[in-house]
């Protein structure tokens, strides 16, 4: 679940007993966001019975200030985001040719993010890496990327449109982009994104460190 609530003590405590009044077990939390006087925390929470769902919801937005963004269903009863992040780069480290690590990136990129699409932007033009969602034309993606560049605000997931994430790979001078509709993709989500593009950018020097511009190419469209 990720709710919106008051960023001051005891307002977590109250969601959790409202959680708790509907036989819930709040099991996880992790702070995606906070400003203005708000947090957006992502809360993994363990019900009897999906049936409960709708009164969860009600039990939660009685309390003040609290508003719930988006609920849906989580498989992985042992989720932990931290570690997950940990796994993920774990995995870049390990591959051993450039092909390898692109199809991680793209892996982890749409499963840890939901994204609906992932895409590998350069100066030679923008390759998917990742089956999903209608991808946005090369065009357009190259210049978002340039004027991502170009802007004030700097790329440290404190900003950017809600359905879009972006990132550099350093070294190699490509950018991962990718797109998540329904669902905004908030400052916690970017900056591990940040992260892992350094990591990747770093491996892919390590790999082909003669042209880190030049690999085959991934899936297409």
């Amino acid at each position: 679940m990720r709710v919106w609530l008051p960023d001051r003590p005891g307002a977590l405590g109250a969601v959790a007993s409202r959680i708790g009044a509907v036989r819930g077990d709040l099991i996880g939390v992790d702070i995606l966001e906070r400003g203005a006087g708000r947090a957006i925390d992502e809360l993994v929470v363990h019900l009897p019975s999906d049936d409960l769902v709708p009164l969860l919801v009600a039990e939660m937005s009685e309390v003040d200030g609290v508003d719930v963004e988006d609920v849906r269903p989580l498989h992985d009863t042992g989720f932990d985001a931290r570690a997950h992040s940990l796994e993920t780069a774990a995995a870049l480290v390990e591959q051993r040719s450039v092909e390898d690590l692109l199809a991680v990136l793209a892996h982890h990129a749409c499963h840890d993010y939901d994204a609906d699409w992932v895409v590998l932007v350069g100066e030679d033009g923008a390759e998917v890496l990742g089956e999903g969602g209608e991808v946005p034309p090369s065009s357009w993606l190259q210049a978002f990327v340039a004027g991502s560049g170009a802007s004030v605000h700097p790329n440290d997931g404190d900003w950017g449109p809600d359905d879009v994430a972006w990132a550099e790979l350093p070294f190699v001078a490509k950018t991962i982009v990718l797109g998540r509709g329904g669902r905004p993709l908030r400052a916690r989500e970017r900056r591990q994104l940040l992260a892992l593009a350094r990591i990747a950018g770093a491996r892919w020097s390590e790999l082909a460190p003669s042209d880190t511009n030049r690999h085959p190419a991934p899936t297409s469209r």
